[in-house]
């Protein structure tokens, strides 16, 4: 079945650039109004300016995923402003690199607050709100490392497989109901991804690997939005990676381990 979108209200995480601006984008071009939800104010009003002028409506609030308080605003200001949500769309995200032993306590709290917490407590607080709509979607942009872990990237794996399994919980638990749960499994995007982590770790990284345009992406989560599937793979062919896992995974990780993102070179100053 696929659904009309002209007039729906979707809330989109992490809507400051990437994939959730360009799925903002996306959406607002088929007549969605779409609540931009990010930290950095500059970049979210230039990205509500830009759908304006195409025509479409567009919400920007300036609201941290790891808070409930920002959370709670989100939703408030979204019912106030449009009187109900259809499309909810957990995109808010960060990246890190490293072995295990690199890895700090610290820092894998705050990765987990950021990619897992971040999800659950946008999808907490919206879903009394998606179950009472005729056609409501829930949305969990993950990673194709949700589903099969690359070297040197556990903890950012990890962040990802709990977004995973949230949304495969879900699906079940809302199953035969008029709300529909997917995940987006996209492979390396070229977004500013890596330029925040080299400002958070201090150094980039280099690896070898399919990549796809942010704009690919939202492409595929329109496509989702309007015939909701359980699982999408923005890069067809990233699929195959998880049905070698799930038949031979010793094979896969020798294929995966060259796919690692090593350390290159000293972050630059940006």
């Amino acid at each position: 079945m696929s659904y009309a979108l002209d007039g729906l209200v979707a809330i989109v995480s992490g809507a400051s650039s990437g994939i959730g601006a360009a799925t903002a984008k996306a959406l607002a071009a088929y007549g969605v109004r779409v609540v931009l939800a990010a930290r950095r104010d500059d970049r979210l009003h230039q990205i509500a300016d830009e759908i304006r002028r195409g025509g479409g409506t567009a919400l920007p609030i300036v609201a941290d995923v790891t808070s409930d308080h920002d959370i709670d605003r989100v939703i408030a200001a979204t019912l106030d402003a449009f009187h109900q949500i259809d499309i909810v769309i957990c995109n808010a995200g960060a990246g890190y690199n490293g072995t295990l032993e690199e890895t700090t306590p610290d820092a894998m709290a705050r990765l987990m607050d950021v990619n897992y917490m971040g999800t659950f407590l946008l999808a907490r607080a919206a879903l009394p709100h998606l179950r009472t709509r005729p056609h409501a979607h829930l949305l969990f942009v993950s990673s194709i490392v949700g589903k099969r872990g690359i070297a040197y990237g556990g903890a950012y794996a990890a962040t990802k497989f709990a977004q995973v399994g949230l949304a495969e919980s879900l699906r079940a638990e809302f199953a035969g109901t008029t709300l529909h749960v997917s995940t987006i499994v996209p492979v390396s995007t070229e977004t500013e991804f890596r330029e925040a982590m080299a400002r958070e770790q201090g150094f980039t990284v280099e690896g070898h690997g399919p990549r796809q345009s942010a704009d690919h992406v939202a492409r595929a989560i329109v496509r989702c939005v309007q015939r909701p599937r359980a699982e999408v793979y923005p890069h067809a062919k990233s699929r195959a990676l998880v049905w070698l896992n799930a038949l031979m995974p010793g094979l896969c990780d020798r294929v995966v381990r060259r796919f690692g993102r090593r350390p290159a070179d000293p972050a630059p100053h940006i």
